[in-house]
Parts: structure tokens; C-alpha cells; sequence
């Protein structure tokens, strides 16, 4: 299997994607007692969906027991500049670098589907593809797989590519070699838990999502807690603060998927809290952002209006106090104030 695993990589590479490893099913032995801790404390806020099915998503091998080996991959999709340089355009909105294209769900799946398809057309093994969208631990796995260490703000790190990867797995019943687990090199470094705007790391290596400004803007329903709304700044979408400023980005390789070119960009407050719910959804079509809805999306812009400082985006909020969505009139309420 030596051989065919050389062909495998070198398939993964022209299909486009930047690394692989392999490991085993069960090669996460640890993945369930913290997950079950992480659920246990709350720390998993409204994503109900963390705690259900606990026992496919703390185990690989209970999902699929007929796998025998699980394929990572990474796909980068670095960005061309600092993303934090937006943060100091109070006016302007601060969208996360992985929604800045195409939705990657649909990239990276299309990717593994083909990669897979060739798998079961040269081997004749079973295959199934998952890329976020199963009770699949991803970040655990590709660090049993070699492909990097979950840092100390919980994402995954990489010697050869930096913070800005997404990751897909193919789960198979083929008997591949594993690759060796990656180890921290963290090291004394903290640069991404002293960044945190809202300490949303408890302790190094934690994350309490209810204070994670990604988890509030995109998986939080209904009002954010007012003490939180300030340190969201003009960030509408996502939070890329941690991933940033670390040190291990100098080794960062560009995108090569031209679908993760940036489109969306920083558009103005005032021109995205114009939008109606049919502008909205032709305006972010084909991107991530497009899945939280106009309501969750026009509250987040109404936060960073008022966290603006610039009174003369009053006017913008002001026609979303009678709106419909009881959070969306809230936030207008509260960013009139904070700017009156």
C-alpha cells in the first residue's frame, strides 16, 4: 500500500488541495472526554448540535465502523494582506477571510468527491467524504494524521502552511499506512490568547464559544449580551483575530483555488444595512455569509454601526427600529444610543 499512498498524495496535490496524512480511525483516543467537558461546562452555547450524537463525534470509528482509514487534507486559502488591517475602518465591515469567496463547503466536497471517485474506481474500496458538514472531529484527526497541532486557540496549526487551511477527510476501507501525529510548537507563545478581544480562552488549548466573537456573529441567535457588543468592533462576520497574528503565518503558501479570491471585501455599514432580506441574498450568494440570514446578519451590521462612532450612520439604523426580528430592532436601538 506504500505505492499506492505516493500515487494517492500526489492525486490530492493535482486535484489541488495543499497536504495529506492518514491515521486511523481510533487514533483520537481523548477526542470524547473533552468534547464531553466542553459540553458539560456550556461552553458550546446554542450549537445544539455539539451535543448531539456525541458518540459518532468523539469517535471516528463509531461513525463508520467498516473504515479503516481516515485521508485529511488541507486547502488553503491564505489571504493577500493583513485581514486586521480592516478593523481600523470603523465605517466599513469586517467579513472573515474564509467567507470572502466561494462558500468552501462546495470547493473542498467537489474536490474529495473527485478524489474519492478515483479511489473506488482504481481500488474498489468503500468511501465516504465529509467537510464540516458531519459529527466528524476534523482538527483532532488531522493532527493524529500529521497534518498539524491545534494551537492554543483551538485551530489547527501547520509548520508548512500557516493558520489559513480548511480540512476535508475521506473515511475508507482500504488499509493505508498512517502518517505520524503532529506535536505543539507553540511553545511560550500566547500572541493569539492576549489578542482575543472578548477572552474567549478560558486557559490555553480552550475555547468558551460563548464568548468567541465568530460564535456570536454567525451561530448566536437572537441578542448578544450587551457587554460583548462593544468588542465586537465592525466585525460582521466571523472573527480572524487569533488566526492572524501567528507567528507561524511566515510560512503561510498563497491559494491557488481562484474561487477563494476576495469579493466580498469591506463594503460600507450604511450600504449593507440598506438590504432587504431578496438584496441580501443575491448580494452573498454563493458565500458562507448567505447561511445566517438577513435577521442574524443586519443585527451584526447594527452592532458595528453603533460601535462606529460616527454619528451620521444614525440614519442607516434608524428605519430597523420597527423591524420584524425583535434582535435586529434591538440593535438598532442600542447602536441610535451608543452614537446619540
Amino acid at each position: 500500500m506504500d505505492s499506492f499512498r505516493e500515487t494517492l498524495h500526489a492525486r490530492a496535490l493535482a486535484e489541488g488541495f495543499s497536504a495529506m496524512g492518514i491515521c486511523a480511525p481510533d487514533a483520537t483516543p481523548d477526542t470524547a472526554e473533552r468534547l464531553d467537558q466542553f459540553v458539560a461546562l456550556g461552553r458550546h452555547g446554542q450549537m445544539s448540535w455539539m451535543a448531539e450524537r456525541m458518540g459518532w463525534r468523539g469517535s471516528a470509528a463509531a461513525l463508520w465502523p467498516q473504515a479503516r482509514s481516515v485521508i485529511m487534507l488541507a486547502e488553503v486559502y491564505t489571504p493577500d494582506g493583513n485581514p486586521l488591517d480592516v478593523l481600523s475602518q470603523r465605517d466599513r465591515a469586517a467579513v472573515s477571510v474564509y467567507a470572502q469567496g466561494r462558500d468552501y463547503h462546495d470547493l473542498v466536497k467537489k474536490r474529495l468527491k473527485r478524489l474519492g471517485r478515483w479511489m473506488v474506481e482504481t481500488t474498489g474500496a468503500e468511501i465516504k467524504v465529509f467537510v464540516d458538514t458531519a459529527p466528524v472531529m476534523e482538527k483532532p484527526l488531522a493532527q493524529a494524521a500529521g497534518l498539524g497541532w491545534q494551537g492554543k486557540h483551538t485551530n489547527l496549526l501547520s509548520r508548512d502552511l500557516g493558520s489559513w487551511f480548511f480540512l476535508g477527510s475521506i473515511f475508507t476501507t482500504l488499509d493505508l499506512p498512517f502518517d505520524t501525529p503532529e506535536a505543539s510548537h507553540c511553545g511560550n507563545c500566547t500572541a493569539c490568547l492576549d489578542i482575543c478581544p472578548t477572552n474567549a480562552f478560558p486557559a490555553p488549548y480552550q475555547l468558551d464559544a460563548r464568548r468567541c466573537i465568530s460564535y456570536l456573529t454567525i451561530e448566536h441567535k437572537g441578542e448578544i449580551d450587551p457587554d460583548l457588543r462593544p468588542l465586537l468592533g465592525n466585525r460582521i462576520y466571523g472573527c480572524d483575530d487569533c488566526l492572524a497574528v501567528c507567528p507561524w503565518n511566515k510560512f503561510a503558501v498563497a491559494a491557488s483555488e481562484v474561487g477563494y479570491a476576495h469579493r466580498v471585501g469591506a463594503p460600507p455599514l450604511a450600504e449593507l444595512a440598506g438590504l432587504d432580506d431578496a438584496a441580501f441574498r443575491v448580494r452573498f450568494s454563493g458565500s458562507p455569509v448567505k447561511r445566517i440570514g438577513r435577521d442574524r446578519f443586519l443585527r451584526n451590521v447594527l452592532y458595528a454601526i453603533g460601535n462606529s462612532g460616527d454619528s451620521a450612520l444614525i440614519s442607516a439604523a434608524m428605519p430597523h427600529l420597527s423591524d420584524p426580528d425583535s434582535a435586529v430592532a434591538d440593535a438598532a436601538a442600542w447602536a441610535i444610543g451608543s452614537l446619540s
